[in-house]
């Protein structure tokens, strides 16, 4: 990393922003269907969505959301594909992780797909099951749960 990340809550000021994430990760990581979904989200200014900034920059998002008291899940998840490698995917699940345990939670869900799972399993989240083509043609579902 270049600089420190740092974490900011979601604005809606930051929805283009967030979109050209998602369009950069798409195919590759997200179906195309996917978009108007996360549109949606976005829409709905939801609260535990955060953005991840290296030097003023975003270059991911996510959200630990959930009613639950023990169990919370990672919601749209996105990393700026020109910081792969660069740990700053780490420092996301680094902040989940922490904030989680803060919080009392001791589960968190994720709702991968197939090319997101490996990236997860290396932070401990285990495959529970996998739906194919549950995104999508050709991006197939893999729920995870990460004990914390």
């Amino acid at each position: 990393m270049t600089g420190s990340a740092t974490f900011t809550p979601y604005s809606p000021t930051d929805k283009l922003a967030c979109l050209g994430l998602f369009d950069a990760n798409c195919p590759a990581f997200f179906a195309p269907n996917e978009r108007l979904d996360y549109e949606g989200f976005l829409d709905g200014n939801p609260l535990n969505y955060e953005l991840c900034l290296i030097d003023g920059r975003i270059a991911g998002a996510f959200g630990l959301m959930g009613d639950g008291l023990q169990a919370k899940s990672l919601n749209w998840i996105l990393l700026d594909p020109g910081s792969h490698g660069k740990g700053i995917g780490s420092a996301i699940m680094m902040r989940i992780t922490d904030g989680g345990r803060a919080s009392g939670v001791s589960l968190v869900t994720i709702a991968a797909s197939h090319k997101s799972a490996p990236f997860f399993a290396k932070f401990g989240a285990a495959e529970r099951s996998t739906i194919e083509d549950g995104w999508g043609p050709g991006m197939h579902r893999i729920d995870m749960e990460l004990r914390i």
